[in-house]
């Protein structure tokens, strides 16, 4: 994975990646490992992963973001390479207060890569572009 959790966490999504493709069944596997390491963002994420609410967004040129719809019905924006969501879940439980390594988005993402659930969704640089820039115009 491209991105900066710590090595623990790297390796159990490497391991869940690897048993489902062998498999096909191996998240009930890592369930409780899950848990231990990602706390309570694990369970909201795996639902999260079956409601099929992860999307890869992909601009011709190769760029390239991941919108995830919250239980709450709002689309969030997520980057995988630098760990970011766009809820107030990740500002204040990630960000402030340091309570947990991820948001249950951010999760759903790797969760979603690692067994082969992620949409696809090609959009032109201009619609990528709206979506980057969407969150700045709701908040001013």
């Amino acid at each position: 994975m491209d991105c900066t959790l710590p090595a623990v966490a790297e390796e159990l999504l490497k391991e869940i990646k690897k048993a489902f493709q062998e498999t096909s069944h191996g998240r009930a596997t890592f369930s409780f490992r899950l848990k231990f390491i990602f706390g309570p963002s694990a369970v909201p994420a795996l639902d999260l992963v079956d409601q099929r609410s992860v999307s890869r967004v992909l601009a011709p040129s190769g760029r390239s973001a991941y919108q995830v719809l919250g239980s709450s019905g709002k689309l969030y924006t997520c980057y995988s390479s630098c760990h970011f969501c766009t809820c107030p879940a990740f500002g204040f439980t990630v960000l402030q207060k340091s309570e947990s390594l991820l948001c249950k988005h951010i999760l759903a993402v790797y969760l979603s890569q690692a067994l082969g659930a992620c949409q696809e969704l090609t959009v032109s640089e201009e619609q990528l572009t709206s979506i980057l820039l969407a969150e700045e115009e709701d908040e001013g």
